[in-house]
């Protein structure tokens, strides 16, 4: 694995951000409409905690959004073709110290269905699941992370 940076994003990377998340193979099929259209725009960006993961061409490997004031991971994706290196690791080992950095007792996280094995895996421990609403047609797992 080449030499990984975990730094703090900035409005620059909302493009290639968007890229990432419209393209992820983890939203295809039944799962597309979640993405269609996203935006991770520059004042989302700015405005929270968002990290990215890149290697040393500044290649975007994957990226999180922590939202402090909701004590909530929104976003946390891996570029299809870094699956399996160990960056979604990384990116959560890096949100749950920057939770403990702000004071937080907990990180929720409502996850993409087929992302709840790699979020229990990675610490987090399962707290219930929300019923389908509005363009999301299946229910969600529900998890948390205890920052200690």
């Amino acid at each position: 694995m080449s030499d990984i940076t975990i730094r703090r994003a900035d409005a620059e990377d909302s493009k290639r951000l968007t890229r990432l998340v419209r393209r992820s193979a983890a939203y295809r099929g039944d799962y597309a409409a979640m993405v269609e259209g996203y935006q991770v725009g520059g004042a989302y960006i700015e405005h929270h905690q968002v990290f990215v993961a890149v290697d040393e061409n500044d290649r975007v490997l994957g990226f999180y959004a922590l939202l402090l004031d909701e004590a909530e991971l929104d976003l946390a994706f891996v570029a299809d073709a870094a699956q399996g290196l160990g960056i979604g690791r990384l990116l959560m080992e890096h949100m749950t110290g920057q939770a403990e950095a702000a004071g937080l007792a907990s990180v929720r996280v409502v996850a993409h269905p087929p992302a709840e094995e790699f979020y229990l895996r990675t610490g987090a421990v399962p707290t219930g699941t929300l019923p389908p609403t509005g363009r999301i047609h299946w229910a969600r797992p529900e998890l948390r992370y205890d920052i200690t």
